[in-house]
């Protein structure tokens, strides 16, 4: 056979064959799709429709007269606590420390001042001494 001799298969012939496989399997996959939402739009509808429908209740199972029940006794009033919430005692802590911080702050600077006028006492006499 010669590759130009048109009596053979070529693929050009091939093609029409695939493409009428791959309209079969469409067609297919839309009518599955058609089959499934119309299953579910029935059931849809059909829970609809249960929903619209209102159940009846039934009738008692005596005619008797219900008897008059008797109140439950009333209860004291409750009395109301103290209530101590976790921030308002964690605010007082935290209070008591910062002033805790500002005493010894203080005390720190008092001690320096005294150091310092210690040691300038110190200085002073060391200069009369050296006069």
């Amino acid at each position: 056979m010669s590759c130009n001799d048109m009596s053979g298969p070529t693929r050009l012939q091939h093609l029409p064959s695939s493409v009428e496989k791959a309209e079969a399997l469409y067609q297919q996959r839309g009518q599955l799709k058609e089959e499934q939402l119309m299953k579910k739009i029935q059931k849809l509808v059909g829970e609809e429709e249960k929903l619209r429908m209102p159940i009846a209740q039934g009738l008692p199972w005596t005619t008797d007269e219900p008897k008059c029940l008797i109140k439950p006794p009333v209860k004291k009033n409750t009395i109301p606590i103290d209530l101590k919430l976790h921030s308002d005692i964690r605010a007082v802590e935290r209070a008591r420390f910062a002033h805790q911080v500002a005493e010894k702050g203080r005390l720190i600077k008092q001690y320096k001042m005294e150091r310092e006028r210690q040691q300038k006492l110190e200085e002073e006499e060391e200069i009369k001494r050296l006069r």
